[in-house]
């Protein structure tokens, strides 16, 4: 009986201790292309936003094998002109940063590990003004912003692996503080992305 006892006290030790060993956490870096649809409503016809390419870091803490938290980090830039009625030539170049919060749920099959994810956070749209500008006068919005994703990382080694994401995000339209350019629309946003994830 004892013999019994000490055994399987010695396997609770170890499979504890294996997993205290196991990366909990990542880091990862991503290359992402934002595309947006065009937003129509309250004079604004339509809202176009050009096509680019960001960076996304993120922080991956695991809280049990299955289920994370993240802190993700990302930054674009793109123009974004306005068809309205009263400014029909509106246009502002834009620097959109992504700060967000997100839960993260994933399964395991060999080297595959598929994710879907759910958050929250906000989508900072600053105005650059340069000659990509003609309104000077835009000003800094900041939008709350929900996030949904599904993806697949491939593990290439216990401390890298390669990860593919589709990410969208449900937002209010920017108007950069100017009456001309209110659209009062909620619009999809979506993001593409590619890169690799380091676990420690």
């Amino acid at each position: 009986m004892k013999k019994t006892m000490l055994l399987g006290m010695c396997l609770l030790l170890g499979s504890a201790a294996a997993y205290a060993q196991e990366s909990r956490q990542d880091l990862s870096i991503s290359g992402v292309e934002p595309i947006s649809v065009d937003v129509y409503g309250n004079g604004v016809k339509p809202m176009h936003t050009s096509l680019t390419t960001g960076v996304l870091a993120s922080y991956r803490y695991m809280v049990t094998p299955r289920s994370a938290l993240e802190l993700n980090y990302g930054f674009a830039q793109n123009t974004i002109r306005y068809n309205t009625v009263s400014l029909p030539t509106g246009q502002v170049h834009s620097r959109m940063q992504e700060v967000t919060a997100a839960y993260v749920y994933s399964r395991t099959y060999h080297n595959w590990n598929p994710f879907v994810e759910v958050g929250v956070g906000g989508l900072i749209f600053t105005p650059i003004l340069d000659n990509g500008t003609l309104q000077l006068d835009a000003k800094q919005n900041t939008r709350i912003s929900g996030l949904a994703g599904v993806g697949v990382a491939y593990e290439l080694s216990p401390s890298w692996d390669i990860r593919a994401e589709y990410r969208g995000f449900v937002t209010k339209a920017p108007d950069f503080s100017k009456t001309e350019f209110k659209a009062n629309r909620y619009y999809w946003i979506s993001e593409p992305t590619i890169g690799f994830a380091y676990h420690f």
